[in-house]
């Protein structure tokens, strides 16, 4: 799996574009990755705190991370501060773990499993993180088959 690390201080964007703390990833080192600038990220600051991340953009070619709070405190960091971090490329490229009702339910309806695969991995994850949030099972069902039912009628429209 490609990894790269390396040493740098702790940035933070502007308010009008977030106010994220951020580490900066230049565009070369992010093509050398197999997916370039679609790599999902675990990124490991300081060899204390590892997370799944994305890639964005900083409007200049190169790219950034965010950091977010609670990695900064556990960290016992702050802005400005020197940290030593390694990025790989996520083997898992949603950068999520499927739940597991999500994956008897695709598993049980084959129709569901083909809309759900033709999905940017952007929109599963949405689905993913909003089922997370829900602990009644019933309720996790019904916002699937709503969810996917809602994603065929855009797929027909198309």
């Amino acid at each position: 799996m490609k990894s790269y690390q390396g040493e740098q201080t702790i940035k933070q964007l502007e308010k009008r574009k977030g106010g994220y703390y951020y580490l900066r990833l230049n565009a070369n080192i992010i093509n050398q990755f197999s997916r370039k600038r679609a790599t999902r990220m675990i990124c490991t600051i300081d060899e204390k705190v590892s997370y799944r991340c994305g890639l964005n953009h900083l409007g200049d070619g190169n790219f950034f991370i965010i950091v977010a709070g609670k990695y900064l405190d556990a960290l016992e960091k702050e802005l400005g501060d020197q940290v030593h971090y390694q990025i790989e490329e996520d083997p898992d490229q949603l950068g999520v773990d499927m739940p597991e009702v999500l994956a008897v339910f695709l598993e049980q309806e084959p129709e569901s499993r083909a809309i759900f695969n033709k999905l940017t991995d952007g929109k599963k994850r949405s689905i993913i993180y909003q089922i997370i949030k829900i602990k009644d099972i019933d309720a996790q069902i019904r916002l699937i088959r709503d969810f996917l039912t809602e994603q065929k009628q855009r797929i027909r429209n198309k």
